[in-house]
């Protein structure tokens, strides 16, 4: 019998931004601070960014709809659907409104503190290119944001 070989995975790696971060809590304290839509609206989006959120179903299928309000007032709505959330190792969502992309976010233990793992893979390479400046300082303001917000996680 004749058998295929193996599909090779389509690189991504011109397409996406990777991120990672050790935070200072144990990965349940962190996957709450995602998991907790108190918590994730206090440190979701850059410096200087709020957010109110209409909708957060987390769950594989649910829908995350929110507002996130510039420091210039400007508002940005956010609609994204989970594909996947694996408590409390990953969460996977796509994000469809302005910039299309898939965010996995991973939560890995070394001893008392959490490794981020933090991966936006977009449509096109010229997309990422195009964003680039502005979405790396914004995921590094992100996880800043996170590791702050997770020592007011019980």
């Amino acid at each position: 019998m004749n058998e295929k070989p193996a599909a090779k995975a389509e690189s991504t790696a011109d397409r996406e931004f990777v991120h990672s971060r050790v935070i200072d809590a144990p990965r349940e304290r962190v996957f709450k601070a995602f998991s907790d839509p108190a918590h994730l609206a206090r440190w979701w989006g850059p410096n200087g960014f709020s957010s109110t959120f209409h909708e957060f179903d987390f769950r594989a299928g649910g829908t995350w709809r929110f507002v996130m309000h510039g420091p210039d007032g400007t508002d940005y709505p956010n609609e994204s659907v989970f594909m996947e959330v694996l408590a409390p190792e990953r969460i996977v969502f796509e994000h469809f409104s302005g910039h299309h992309f898939e965010m996995t976010i991973t939560l890995a233990a070394q001893g008392a503190q959490t490794v981020v793992g933090w991966r936006q893979v977009f449509d096109t390479a010229a997309e990422r290119q195009r964003i680039a400046k502005f979405v790396t300082e914004a995921n590094e303001q992100n996880l800043d944001r996170l590791a702050a917000e997770v020592r007011n996680v019980a």
